[in-house]
C-alpha cells in the first residue's frame, strides 16, 4: 500500500517523498481514505504512530479540490498546534494557491480559541470540518470544559475528526456530543512506534523532525515555512490575528 493508493495526489506524495517518508503507517491506511471520503472519523492511536499525518494529508487534498472549506483543529497544548502547522507547510509544497481560494484553517488549544472568540476575532458559526487531536490529552491539560464550550458554538452539520490515545469515561459524553455514526478505527499499542520505525528520513524521522521542543532554549528562529503556510491561507472572516510561528513556540503578528 503506497500514499497514491490512499487517495493523495501526485502533488501531495510528491512532497511526501521528499522529505524522506516511504509508506504510510497503519493508521494512516485506516484514517486518510474515511476522511477523504467525508465521514465522521474516530481514532483510538498510540503515540508516535503517524496520526497527525493522518488527519492533515487528507486535509491537504480537501482543501486542493475544494476552495471554501473552514477547518478549525483543536490541540492539547501549543507544541503540537505548531507540529501541526508545520505539517500543512510542509506538505502543501507542491500545492498551487489559487486567486479565489477562501479556505480557513484554525489551529489552536481550547482556551485560545475561546479567547480569540470572546474577543470577536473568531467565526466559528461556519466551520465545517472539525478535528480535535487529541481529546484524552486535551482532559490531561484540564481543558474538557473549555472544549464543550467551543462545541456549543459550532454548527452541527459538520465533519468530525477526533482522536485519543485511549478511551476515557471522562471523555465519552463529549465524544457523544461530538459523534453521530461515526467509523471507528483502534490502532494497537504495538503500532506506539510505527512511524518511527516505517517512515524514517534521512535525516531522522520526519514527524519528530518537525516537532518544536518545549525544552528549547535558544533564541527562536522563525519558520519560513510556516509563515508561508499562515499566509498562504486565508483567516476566518477577516477576523481571525495571524500568528508568526517561531520554532518551538507560536508568536501573535
Amino acid at each position: 500500500m503506497n500514499f497514491q493508493d490512499l487517495g493523495l495526489s501526485s502533488d501531495t506524495v510528491k512532497a511526501i517523498e521528499e522529505v524522506g517518508i516511504k509508506s504510510p503507517t497503519t493508521v494512516q491506511i485506516d484514517v486518510i481514505p474515511s476522511i477523504l471520503e467525508g465521514k465522521d472519523v474516530f481514532t483510538i492511536a498510540p503515540q508516535r504512530s503517524g496520526k497527525t499525518y493522518s488527519y492533515v494529508l487528507p486535509l491537504i487534498e480537501m482543501m486542493a479540490q475544494q476552495n471554501n472549506h473552514n477547518i478549525l483543529i483543536i490541540t492539547a497544548d501549543s507544541p503540537q498546534a505548531a507540529n501541526v502547522s508545520d505539517s500543512f507547510a510542509i506538505f502543501t509544497k507542491y500545492h498551487q494557491t489559487r486567486d479565489d481560494d477562501n479556505t480557513n484553517v484554525i489551529i489552536a488549544t481550547p482556551d485560545l480559541i475561546l479567547e480569540l472568540d470572546s474577543e470577536q476575532k473568531l467565526d466559528l458559526e461556519h466551520v465545517d470540518i472539525l478535528v480535535v487531536d487529541d481529546i484524552n490529552l486535551i482532559k490531561k491539560q484540564h481543558q474538557l470544559a473549555n472544549l464543550e464550550k467551543i462545541l456549543a458554538k459550532l454548527p452541527s452539520d459538520k465533519q468530525n475528526i477526533v482522536f485519543t490515545n485511549r478511551r476515557s469515561k471522562e471523555t465519552q459524553s463529549i465524544l457523544d456530543q461530538i459523534l453521530k455514526t461515526p467509523t471507528e478505527i483502534k490502532i494497537d499499542k504495538t503500532k506506539e512506534d510505527e512511524a518511527d520505525q516505517a517512515q524514517t528520513a534521512p535525516a531522522g524521522n520526519a514527524e519528530q523532525a518537525v516537532q518544536p521542543s518545549p525544552f528549547c532554549r535558544h533564541t527562536p528562529q522563525i519558520d519560513d515555512e510556516a509563515v508561508e503556510y499562515v499566509d498562504k491561507f486565508h483567516i476566518f472572516g477577516n477576523k481571525t490575528p495571524r500568528f508568526l510561528l517561531f520554532k518551538g513556540e507560536l508568536k501573535r503578528r
